[in-house]
């Protein structure tokens, strides 16, 4: 039986052959995650093997157990102002047990490119798997995710059932949005509520979409979000990272005392 050391090894040297790269694999467990999720980020879709799959899928579910899986039940016992269908979390998207998560993606809809960088994109995709931008591709077919629009996937090794990827606008440094893209910002999430839908889904996790490097305001943001998921027929969870936008969202004032 391979060790987990032994089961990385494989993972990066299938890797490494697939895409005739050479590299020095380190010998401690951090360095192995680490440059398997380079090699993950970098590489561009082909066919994958079973045992390959096999041993990859073993791995990313290792490091959910690290991590931690984070339930519906747990996030109404963490928001201290939870409303009937809507929900605030700080924390993780990749650990929590819904029916769909948001991915805030790029036009290409394939992930983020960049080795380990800190997007949700890449966050997403590398704790799901290869198998997610093999789908995304497949769906795609070389064509881009418009801006407002999304597509839906399976989520793989991620603890939700589905990732609805969306394509929210870009922000121009020291510009405010206009109103073409504030709808199209709302526009990503009835597209991502219209999606989730369609796969009778009762849940649904939100990213705070076109914030952060997209340059979309936080608060406006956060304004449109909650207008446009108003009339969710699911129940909506807000999962924020950084402590603006938590602070934000608890002053809109939407989850009642």
């Amino acid at each position: 039986m391979f060790s987990r050391l032994d089961n990385l090894d494989f993972c990066i040297h299938y890797l490494l052959q697939q895409q005739d790269i050479s590299a020095t694999v380190p010998p401690d467990l951090k360095g192995k995650k680490r440059l398997l999720r380079v090699l993950m980020n970098i590489w561009r879709p082909a066919p994958l093997s079973e045992e390959f799959l096999q041993a990859q899928n073993a791995e990313l579910q290792a490091q959910l157990k690290e991590k931690g899986v984070v339930r519906i039940s747990q996030l109404a016992a963490a928001d201290s102002h939870p409303a009937p269908h809507r929900c605030l979390w700080q924390g993780d998207i990749t650990r929590l047990k819904v029916d769909a998560i948001v991915n805030a993606a790029n036009s290409r809809g394939l992930g983020c490119w960049q080795p380990l960088h800190e997007c949700i994109d890449n966050a997403i995709h590398s704790a799901a798997g290869l198998q997610l931008r093999q789908e995304c591709n497949k769906i795609l077919g070389g064509n881009e995710i418009a801006t407002g629009g999304a597509i839906i996937t399976p989520a793989y090794n991620l603890p939700a059932k589905y990732v609805i990827h969306t394509v929210g606008p870009i922000i121009d440094p020291g510009t405010l949005p206009t109103t073409g893209q504030e709808h199209q910002l709302a526009g990503c999430y009835h597209s991502c509520l219209h999606l989730a839908q369609e796969m009778d889904c009762r849940s649904i996790a939100f990213c705070c979409i076109s914030t952060g490097v997209f340059n979309f305001p936080n608060r406006r943001a956060a304004e449109i979000a909650v207008n446009a998921c108003r009339d969710a027929r699911m129940r909506v969870i807000f999962c924020v990272f950084k402590d603006i936008d938590l602070d934000i969202y608890r002053n809109l004032k939407v989850f009642p005392v």
